[in-house]
């Protein structure tokens, strides 16, 4: 069971390693884009709509600023996740499986956050192409994330000692 797991795992986590870099390129993207057009674009703008987010993006609906920055912040730490992921994967001890399941877990919340930002989005309307692919791998990296979660989890359950007698 514990070479299934581990394979398995780090599959995953190879997936994850590229889909949250494929997150981080399109979102920072998304940034840059926004902060070079935010001046020209709202200033035409009422000063009620361009304060409520720092950064105006041109492109999208009014859920976009949201949505851009939990895809950068999630995608910055689930590539890092990621990484030190499969150094701990391939370490295989009690201590490393501990800290992969428990980061894995924070990635995976901070992935919902922003894929529910990107189902806001997507019920809004009215997006970009760049911002729809970046829609869709948010939604296919939180069920990435959420499979290999499960996956290090039960390699972390092959470490626990069984209980036996009395407590």
């Amino acid at each position: 069971m514990a070479t299934g797991s581990k394979s398995v795992a780090s599959i995953l986590l190879a997936l994850n390693l590229v889909l949250y870099f494929i997150v981080l390129v399109i979102a920072s993207w998304a940034v840059n884009y926004g902060i070079e057009r935010s001046g020209e674009t709202a200033s035409v703008l009422s000063p009620h709509r361009a304060r409520l987010f720092p950064i105006y993006f041109p492109m999208g609906n009014m859920t976009t600023g949201f949505f851009v920055i939990l895809s950068l912040i999630s995608g910055v730490v689930g590539f890092t996740t990621s990484l030190t992921g499969l150094n701990n994967i391939f370490q295989w001890d009690a201590p490393s499986l501990h800290a992969a399941a428990m980061s894995s877990l924070t990635t995976w919340a901070l992935t919902l956050l922003a894929m529910g930002f990107a189902c806001k989005e997507i019920e809004l309307g009215w997006t970009d192409s760049n911002l729809r692919t970046l829609e869709t791998i948010t939604i296919i990296v939180s069920a990435t994330q959420l499979l290999c979660t499960g996956v290090i989890h039960v390699g972390v359950s092959e470490f626990v000692p069984p209980r036996t007698g009395r407590v």
